[in-house]
C-alpha cells in the first residue's frame, strides 16, 4: 500500500496546485493563496490569507487528510468538489470519505463511511 499512498500524495498535490493556479489567475489585492503539504502527517490544504476591506482573510478552500489509505475530505468549498477530481483520476469511491458529513449521514452518500 506504500506505493498507492505515494501516488495518492502526488495526486493531491497536483490537484491542489491546479486549484491554486486557477485562483491566482485573478488574485485579490492583499490576499495570497497558499498550498500546504504536510506529507509526514498527510495533511493537504489550500487556503487564502491576507486582508480585505472587511478585515482579516483566512479562508480554507480545501483540506484533505490521507488516513487509513483513504482521502478524508474535511473541507471543500470548490464548485465541483474535489471528490469529483479524485474520481476522474481513477480513485475508487471506497477510498474517498466525505468527512465534512456527520458519520450518521455518510452511509447515505455513495462514498466510504470511514
Amino acid at each position: 500500500m506504500a506505493g498507492q499512498l505515494t501516488n495518492y500524495r502526488e495526486l493531491l498535490k497536483t490537484i491542489l496546485m491546479r486549484y491554486a493556479d486557477l485562483i491566482n489567475r485573478n488574485p485579490e489585492p492583499d490576499e495570497e493563496t497558499e498550498v500546504i503539504f504536510d506529507e509526514e502527517r498527510d495533511h493537504y490544504i489550500l487556503h487564502t490569507v491576507g486582508w480585505s476591506k472587511e478585515g482579516r482573510v483566512l479562508d480554507t478552500t480545501i483540506y484533505v487528510r490521507l488516513r487509513h489509505d483513504k482521502f478524508w475530505i474535511e473541507v471543500d468549498w470548490t464548485e465541483t468538489g474535489i471528490a469529483n477530481d479524485l474520481l476522474a483520476a481513477g480513485v475508487p469511491k471506497e477510498d474517498i470519505v466525505l468527512a465534512f458529513h456527520h458519520p450518521e449521514v455518510r452511509p447515505l452518500t455513495e462514498f466510504a463511511i470511514a
